[in-house]
């Protein structure tokens, strides 16, 4: 069977490194990338690349991407700097920007803990929370880790870390989605839903 030529075939062993790309769906990307782009698209493709890798870095105070020395929501002086909500990822940073609620300002913990896949405590973004909350930076601490096992397993452990603490701890509610039906909820979400019910 006749192979690719080598460099077809480093980009599609790189396309395949996409999350939710196999091989077959990699290959369709490197031909198309060979045979329907053209060469300006290309290099835009190729600059944009190169600028995510040259011009993004984190935000070093709470773990947000940025092109400047702090990101927009921690440079906005609108923001409430004393109410945090901590996530475990900046996507889950930017799905809580679209609602146009909240507006303290977020620690991004780069995960959650995971023994199985070998993610524990010091593979977190943790220690400069703890910190902030020593210097007695931090009102309310809101915890919006997902509601999964790790997630739950991430806010308790913060939350037993942070008990001695004169701080207000909240949990983000989980529970049904609107336009949910009951009957299709797992166990996990109709527990939340009971802990996350208030006054009608």
């Amino acid at each position: 069977m006749n192979k690719y030529p080598k460099a077809l075939e480093n980009l599609i062993e790189c396309y395949s490194k996409l999350p939710s790309v196999g091989k077959k769906t990699a290959e369709r990307y490197a031909l198309y990338t060979l045979f329907s782009m053209d060469e300006s698209d290309m290099i835009d493709f190729t600059n944009a690349l190169i600028s995510l890798r040259k011009d993004i870095h984190i935000c070093p105070n709470c773990g947000n991407i940025t092109e400047s020395s702090l990101c927009t929501i921690c440079s906005d002086d609108t923001r409430n700097k004393r109410q945090v909500l901590v996530v475990e990822s900046v996507k889950d940073l930017l799905t809580i920007e679209k609602v146009n609620e909240f507006r303290g300002v977020y620690h991004v913990l780069n995960g959650a803990i995971n023994f199985s896949k070998g993610i524990g405590i010091d593979d977190l973004n943790i220690d400069s929370l703890i910190e902030k909350v020593k210097n007695n930076e931090i009102d309310e601490l809101i915890l919006a880790t997902n509601a999964t096992i790790e997630g739950e397993t991430t806010a308790r452990y913060i939350k037993e870390l942070l008990n001695s603490y004169d701080i207000k701890i909240t949990r983000l509610a989980h529970g049904l989605p609107v336009g949910g039906d009951l009957s299709y909820a797992d166990e996990m979400t109709v527990l939340k839903a009971f802990e996350g019910r208030r006054d009608y």
